[in-house]
């Protein structure tokens, strides 16, 4: 019987010893996967000043080459444009690449790619400091004064995949 509360007396020793081993394994285990690209989406545009004499800008956003929307949006001091009114754009970076986002002034209703306000771009080595499924949200002041002043804040939101 002697043996058995030595043995008993080691296993349970060995078992406490071990056991913060076990534990901070087990984070370790869990923890997410570092993303290795991102889904960029258009997240928000809000007008800050538009100064155009019918009081609105007509926009587009150019995302790979290609215009959003079809048609455009109308934007008026103080407007905010989702998602959805730049028919949910979005593309995809990874390792050292870089998208852009680039705000277009057009002119209806022969709407073209327009003049550029400026662009918010999204890079690829942002992905590499995101876990897969966190999200990052960045966001730029586009001013300036082409034909009036303008002043536009994008946002751009980062998915790590």
């Amino acid at each position: 019987m002697l043996r058995s509360h030595k043995l008993l007396a080691a296993l349970a020793l060995t078992t406490v010893l071990s056991a913060p081993a076990v534990l901070a394994a087990v984070p370790a285990a869990n923890a997410s996967a570092t993303a290795s690209s991102c889904r960029v989406e258009f997240y928000d545009l809000d007008a800050i000043n538009v100064s155009e004499s019918d009081g609105k800008d007509e926009l587009r956003l150019k995302v790979d080459g290609y215009l959003w929307p079809a048609g455009w949006v109308n934007m008026r001091e103080g407007d905010d444009a989702d998602p959805a009114h730049f028919s949910n754009v979005s593309t995809t970076v990874s390792g050292n690449t870089i998208k852009s986002f680039s705000l277009r002034e057009v002119t209806p209703p022969a709407v073209g790619s327009g003049t550029s306000l400026g662009s918010i771009s999204a890079y690829g080595g942002t992905c590499q400091t995101l876990d897969r499924g966190e999200v990052y949200l960045y966001e730029e002041d586009l001013t300036g004064t082409l034909e009036t002043p303008y002043w536009y804040v994008m946002k751009l939101r980062m998915i790590g995949e």
